[in-house]
């Protein structure tokens, strides 16, 4: 049987899943949370996902910057890609708060597997 602390505050750990799919900012406290290994297994689940979609966003930019650097041929189309890549972070980070907000599952096709076999090996 699970025990449930009368004084705990359901929805404010609701808003705090919230902060951790915030793009680029929920990555801070998602990696604090992991580190500390503490919260339970929703937040540790919201947690990995955040810290895997940003880390995969952040190498992403960081390839197709220095691609578009070395290149001149394919320079515009990398920056462009660049583009793309961002904006698709910020719109699956948004999506994801609809879900969470309708009170569904966060799972990732690809993703959430990835998360909770790297991420949660190294940082769970």
């Amino acid at each position: 049987m699970k025990d449930i602390d009368p004084f705990e505050n359901q929805y404010l750990k609701h808003l705090q899943l919230f902060f951790y799919l915030v793009p680029v900012v929920g990555f801070f406290p998602s990696i604090w949370t992991l580190y500390r290994r503490q919260g339970s297994r929703e937040e540790q689940a919201v947690s990995r996902l955040a810290v895997t979609l940003a880390c995969a966003w952040l190498s992403g930019c960081l390839l197709l910057g220095a691609g578009s650097q070395v290149s001149e041929m394919f320079t515009l189309r990398l920056l462009f890609l660049n583009t793309l890549l961002t904006s698709g972070y910020s719109l699956v980070c948004l999506w994801l708060m609809v879900l969470l907000w309708q009170r569904k599952s966060l799972r990732l096709p690809g993703f959430s597997r990835f998360a909770d076999r790297v991420v949660g090996k190294h940082l769970s």
